[in-house]
């Protein structure tokens, strides 16, 4: 979409960013778009709810994303006035529709209807399935009668998910009759906001170290490990990049994560695919196409020197990605993770953490006064440190130092008695 003019100066390109990101990822989008001479411009249904929007001075558009044709006009809008160099999201809900758009426009993005396929869990599991790669056994359920079916069937524990969804939000490990129950009333019961109709996935709950390799095009440029907090839940505990595995190990992962493209007709930009290691090798839990949230992006440049977020802009505007791995260490975040609801009161410390010699971040995704309500995903965490050094242990030693620093106090919601 080129704006032609004759003998005047050229308009200045704009990146379009179809909604911003959860957790510093869309920060990270306008200010590596800036670094590209870029013009970032957010789209939004609520530009507010976007923070950074304000200190990083970006222009942001209030249109209801969800409306297709609504955008096309913001876009054809913004088109006179400035080149748009290319659109895309930080969002897994939204990126299916930016490329709608790259398409409109005759832009360099993915297919949205690949996208879309792969966002729908259940379909993404029965394509998996019938190109022979090892995924969990899996049901789809409808109503709490079909859940509890389906659960028989595979035998508890299983794991129940919306079929469409991200963040580990509505997902539960559930290890009996009671628990499978209750979740499955949380999901049908009028209290979990579903984006779709109501389908829930049921299925096995495969054990194992969770490790997860990050793709570029189809390049898988890192594999890293993760580790949880206690179930049923699934929230992220600790990530590690890259992940202590076997020449073996590293293969076989690489080649399903690369059969799991070509399933899935995955051909273009980001991908992140989530495996645990069983008794049978790699099961794969699940393929985000898209690129992993924050603070993925930044552990894979401290580890390996490649800027995810960079390259992939650069993929949106047409330009030539370098992918190059520059050095070699073993970068580590943990999260912080409260283990109470109630008002945050104060955070201390962080200062202290941040100056500790190999921590390259520490950040907060809520202030002091906030109400803390978990719901056993990753809007469970509040923070995050990230540490970086040459070993596994130096890093390990470093990032226990920084943790140490810091404190925080949660007082609990006054109960209806008081």
């Amino acid at each position: 979409m080129k704006h032609k003019s004759k003998g005047q100066p050229r308009p200045k390109k704009a990146l379009i960013l179809v909604e911003g990101g959860m957790m510093g990822l869309g920060q990270l989008f306008v200010q590596a778009a800036k670094r590209l001479g870029l013009h970032p411009i957010v789209l939004s249904a609520d530009p507010p709810q976007y923070h950074y929007l304000a200190t990083e001075n970006i222009e942001a558009v209030r249109v209801d994303t969800a409306n297709l044709d609504a955008l096309v006009r913001e876009c054809s809008r913004i088109g006179a006035t400035y080149e748009i160099a290319g659109i895309t999201s930080a969002r897994e809900k939204f990126y299916a529709t930016a490329g709608k758009l790259c398409q409109h426009f005759g832009l360099p993005g993915p297919n949205p209807a690949s996208i879309e396929g792969c966002c729908d869990k259940f379909n993404q599991r029965q394509l998996l399935a019938e190109a022979g790669l090892p995924v969990p056994v899996y049901r789809m359920a409808t109503n709490a009668t079909e859940v509890e079916s389906a659960a028989a069937e595979i035998g508890l524990p299983v794991i129940l998910k919306p079929a469409v969804g991200a963040g580990s939000s509505g997902v539960r490990l559930c290890r009996d009759a009671e628990e499978l129950a209750e979740h499955t009333i949380y999901l049908l019961g009028g209290t979990y906001k579903w984006q779709t109709s109501p389908r829930i996935l049921v299925e096995e709950f495969a054990r194992g170290t969770y490790f997860v390799a990050d793709i570029m095009g189809n390049k898988v440029i890192e594999i890293g490990a993760g580790k949880f907090g206690p179930p049923p839940h699934f929230v992220y505990d600790e990530y590690t990049y890259p992940a202590p595995l076997s020449d073996d190990q590293r293969t076989r992962i690489t080649d399903v994560s690369l059969s799991c493209l070509r399933a899935l007709d995955l051909n273009w930009g980001p991908t992140n695919i989530e495996f645990r290691w069983t008794e049978r090798g790699p099961v794969v839990i699940e393929v985000n196409p898209r690129l992993a949230g924050s603070p993925d992006p930044q552990l894979i440049q401290l580890a390996c020197g490649v800027d995810l977020v960079m390259e992939h802009i650069k993929l949106v505007i047409g330009d030539e990605c370098d992918l190059r791995k520059r050095h070699s260490q073993t970068a580590t975040a943990r999260f912080l993770v409260p283990d109470r609801d109630g008002t945050l009161d104060r955070i201390d410390g962080a200062d202290q953490a941040a100056d500790v010699p190999g921590v390259a971040e520490v950040t907060w995704y809520v202030k002091p006064k906030a109400p803390i309500v978990r719901r056993g995903d990753y809007l469970d965490c509040i923070g995050h440190i990230i540490a970086a050094s040459p070993t596994p242990a130096q890093t390990s030693a470093i990032l226990q130092r920084a943790v140490d620093s810091i404190t925080w106090s949660i007082t609990p919601f006054p109960t209806i008695d008081e």
